[in-house]
């Protein structure tokens, strides 16, 4: 068989893209147990090695001593050959973080925001808190890889913003091209839903897990779908607006909170949460009929997404996963007889650093796509990545 010049060079490719993969997450390894996770030769491996620390994706460190022998030769993925920034537009604060290609936090930035700002207010406001971040970080727009914001909303492929109730001036915006006013690199936008269940699978309570319904819940409330670990979108980017159709509860269980009698005078809308859960757990028998209330409510859109999609867990976060200790209970009362198997259920620990976690996380993985795609040449992604070096 005779192997042609693109053959060749496609093979190579192939096989650092193996490499990179068996290097990631793995710390210091010797070329010897690189090799052998990779599958390759010990010889082959300590050539692509070198062309990985030539290109600046590899760094070698110290050998280990105390050892008989040649001590071995130690190489890492470096981490810090790239950057990402999430960035998470809430509806009160706008958040963002700058983090390695290892997924580690280099810095992170918040700022507040009104409820009731505008389109332009909350754009100038999100630039501010990405700003905020990358000073923080000591970076600027030209060492990031990709950018990913997440937002409430039905969001398109494009990241276009197709219909929003929560966020004033919203529908209709191109937050994706808006973006790309400021940033070079690749730039995503996805709902905040999904975004915040992509946290949960990375470094959350669904680690591990297949399928797995997040739900968020707070001031509103949404869905993020994975399945078979992956995140599930749907044709036009609406899978998991459960809260769309008003025959189910979602709609109402805010407004059993905020009806609550004990609420102080002017108690603003995010704080309501907390403070009837505060007082439910304290006993007092209005608020824990208010959060049965909203439990019941909460429960008919959660049984409609576990009765369609079967999932191996139910993760509830947002404003509502600091009060786990209170809600769980009610909301198994009324969720288990809705469904025919009734599902794992937990509470997030990741409180309000999901969505943005999840767009950390998306940001990587677009990342990872181009790192391990066999039909770009590694010197063409190296390109993307400007503060890349040795």
């Amino acid at each position: 068989m005779t192997i042609r010049g693109g053959d060749t060079s496609r093979l190579r490719r192939i096989n650092l893209s193996t490499t990179l993969r068996a290097l990631r997450g793995q710390g210091p390894i010797g070329l010897t147990d690189l090799a052998r996770r990779a599958a390759l030769s010990r010889p082959t491996v300590e050539s692509l090695v070198e062309e990985l620390l030539a290109a600046g994706w590899v760094k070698e460190l110290p050998p280990e001593t105390g050892q008989m022998g040649r001590p071995a030769r130690l190489v890492a993925f470096r981490g810090e050959a790239g950057h990402v920034l999430g960035i998470d537009v809430g509806s009160y604060s706008i958040r963002a973080t700058v983090a390695d290609l290892d997924g580690a936090e280099v810095a992170r930035h918040t700022e507040r925001v009104s409820a009731a700002a505008g389109r332009a207010e909350r754009l100038a406001v999100l630039h501010a808190t990405a700003e905020g971040a990358l000073a923080a970080s000591g970076l600027d727009a030209r060492d990031l890889a990709a950018v990913c914001a997440g937002t409430t909303g039905v969001v398109t492929a494009g990241g276009v913003v197709r219909l929003s109730y929560g966020l004033p001036e919203w529908t209709g915006l191109d937050l994706a091209g808006e973006l790309r006013r400021h940033y070079s690199c690749p730039v995503l936008v996805e709902n905040d839903c999904n975004l915040a269940a992509l946290a949960e699978g990375w470094h959350g309570e669904a680690r591990g897990v297949s399928d797995v319904a997040f739900v968020l819940s707070g001031v509103r409330t949404g869905a993020g779908i994975l399945i078979g670990g992956k995140l599930h979108r749907g044709g036009h980017g609406g899978a998991g607006e459960i809260g769309a159709l008003p025959l189910v509860g979602w709609h109402r269980a805010p407004s059993h909170l905020n009806a609550y009698p004990g609420l102080p005078p002017g108690t603003a809308p995010e704080d309501t949460a907390g403070l009837v859960f505060a007082d439910a757990r304290a006993g007092e028998p209005a608020a824990r009929w208010a959060v049965e209330q909203y439990a019941h409510d909460l429960a008919e859109g959660i049984a409609a997404l576990v009765l369609t999609l079967d999932p191996d867990l139910v993760v509830l976060g947002g404003g509502v996963s600091r009060s786990g200790d209170v809600l769980l209970d009610p909301l198994r009362r009324h969720l288990d007889p809705l469904c025919l198997q009734p599902p794992a259920l937990t509470v997030s620990v990741l409180g309000d650093q999901a969505v943005v976690l999840g767009a950390v996380r998306h940001a990587l993985n677009h990342v990872d796509a181009q790192l391990y795609d066999i039909d770009t040449p590694l010197a063409d992604i190296k390109t993307n990545f400007f503060n890349i070096g040795v």
